[in-house]
């Protein structure tokens, strides 16, 4: 059974991710950037057509059918998980909602809109969103999950 606050993380990473996608791109014009912390922290508005690392740039109708497949399947696991899996199920909303941002995007603009960029010990990490961000905290409490489980049955 699916618990209210299960239903509320979704909603709400799916919510947070439009609306700041939504600010941003209201606020900024498409390339430039805003410093947030100097040589660290930046706002940059950017579109990408691609995949992670803008990979495969205009496969846009593959990537709306992978999200699709991939939503089918995470909703899937999702409902035949056990309720007390917590770090299992927090994995699976967590992708879900970023896989959706992104979808949502995608399916709305052609592209996803990225604003977050950091300098991260002087490499300059590819420009992410909200949604990318649940989508990688997700495989995170995923793996947490598959130690867990593997200690459980070891």
């Amino acid at each position: 059974m699916i618990k209210k606050i299960e239903i509320g993380l979704l909603v709400s990473l799916v919510f947070l991710d439009a609306l700041s996608k939504t600010l941003i791109s209201s606020m900024i014009h498409y390339g430039d950037t805003i410093t947030v912390i100097k040589d660290f922290f930046w706002l940059t508005y950017l579109k990408n057509t691609g995949a992670a690392w803008s990979l495969f740039q205009g496969q846009k109708y593959l990537f709306l059918l992978v999200a699709i497949i991939g939503m089918l399947i995470m909703g899937y696991f999702f409902i035949k998980s056990d309720t007390k899996n917590v770090w299992l199920r927090i994995a699976l909303i967590l992708m879900f909602a970023g896989t959706l941002g992104n979808f949502m995007d995608r399916l709305l603009y052609g592209s996803v809109r990225d604003f977050l960029s950091f300098n991260t010990f002087g490499y300059m990490f590819p420009v992410f969103n909200v949604a990318d961000m649940a989508l990688n905290i997700g495989v995170v409490c995923l793996v947490i999950e598959s130690f867990i489980t593997g200690k459980k049955h070891a």
